[in-house]
C-alpha cells in the first residue's frame, strides 16, 4: 500500500527552519506527498502567507498533488463531525470564557491546575449545565466510555503502541472544544476530518504534539475513521534551546533566501541529506 504523507501549515506567518525540516521529513516518508492549508483561523490566516507557503516548499525542491486541500473550504465537513458526537451525546455547551476558566482554576484548592495539550485542563463547570449555545466540548467521560481507551502507533522517536485509560485523558486532557463559538469547529475535528478524507497512512509532526495524539486518536474511533499511523520527530530549536515560532523572523525560509543560502544549504543545517543531482 502506498504511504501517504502531508505537510499542513497554516497561514498566519513566514516559515521558518522548523517547517522546512517538518515538509522536508513528511515528503520523503511518503510514497504520495500532501500539502493543506490549515486556515480555519480567519482572523489570523493571510493571502500573503500562503502564498508565501507555496514559494518557499518550491524553493526546496518540493513538489505535492493538486488541488490543495483549503481548510476554510470544509467547514461544512467539519460541522457535520461535530453534529455526529452531539447526536451520540458526547458533547455539550460551554458558555465560559477563558477569564472565567482561569478564576475557576485559581480558586483555593489542592494542588495546582492541570496543563494538558490544550492548555489548563477544563473544570467541567458547564457539564450539566443544559446550555444550548456557546462552544461545543466533548464529554470525556462519555467519549471513553464509548472508546474504552486511547490508542495510538509511533514510527518516530517514541516507537511502538501507546494508550491512555480514561482516568489518564479525564485527568491530563480533560473536556476539549470541538467546536469554537466564532468558527463552529475546532483544530481537532478539522486535523482528523481532512486526514481521513486525504487518505494519509502516516501523519508526521513534531514531538510537542504528541500529548495531542491522544485526542487525535480518540476522535478518529469516535468517528469511525481509518486509524493511521504517526511520525513524532525532533524540534528545531534556537540556541538557548527554545522551539522555534513563527515570530522567529530572523529563522524565516524567505530570509535565509534573500541572504543567498541554498536548499541545500538548509538541509545541512537541518541535518538532513542533501539529494545527489
Amino acid at each position: 500500500m502506498a504511504r501517504v504523507t502531508r505537510f499542513a501549515p497554516s497561514p498566519t506567518g513566514p516559515l521558518h527552519l522548523g517547517h522546512a525540516f517538518a515538509a522536508l521529513t513528511a515528503a520523503a516518508r511518503g510514497d504520495r506527498f500532501l500539502l493543506r492549508i490549515e486556515d480555519i483561523d480567519t482572523a489570523r490566516a493571510r493571502p500573503d502567507y500562503e502564498a508565501a507557503v507555496y514559494e518557499d516548499l518550491r524553493w526546496l525542491g518540493l513538489h505535492w498533488e493538486t488541488p490543495v486541500l483549503r481548510q476554510s473550504e470544509r467547514l461544512s465537513l467539519y460541522h457535520q463531525a461535530v453534529d455526529k458526537l452531539t447526536e451520540t451525546g458526547l458533547t455539550y455547551h460551554c458558555i465560559c470564557t477563558r477569564g472565567d476558566i482561569r478564576a475557576s482554576l485559581s480558586a483555593p484548592q489542592e494542588g495546582a491546575p492541570v496543563i494538558g495539550p490544550d492548555g489548563p485542563v477544563y473544570p467541567g463547570t458547564c457539564r450539566h449545565a443544559g446550555h444550548q449555545n456557546g462552544a461545543i466540548r466533548l464529554d470525556m467521560a462519555k467519549a471513553m466510555a464509548r472508546a474504552g481507551e486511547a490508542t495510538f502507533t509511533d514510527t518516530g522517536l517514541r516507537p511502538g503502541l501507546h494508550r491512555r485509560n480514561a482516568a489518564q485523558m479525564l485527568a491530563e486532557i480533560g473536556d476539549i472544544v470541538l467546536a469554537r463559538r466564532d468558527i463552529g469547529t475546532s483544530y481537532h475535528i478539522a486535523v482528523v476530518t481532512d486526514d481521513a478524507a486525504q487518505g494519509i497512512t502516516e501523519i508526521t509532526r513534531g514531538e510537542d504534539l504528541f500529548e495531542a495524539t491522544f485526542i487525535h486518536a480518540l476522535l478518529i474511533r469516535l468517528l469511525g475513521l481509518p486509524e493511521p499511523l504517526w511520525h513524532h520527530h525532533r524540534l528545531i530549536r534556537d540556541d538557548s534551546g527554545k522551539r522555534l515560532a513563527k515570530r522567529d523572523d530572523a529563522r524565516a525560509l524567505a530570509k535565509y533566501r534573500e541572504d543567498g543560502a541554498t536548499p541545500a544549504d538548509i538541509r545541512q543545517m537541518l541535518g538532513l541529506p542533501i539529494p545527489l543531482d
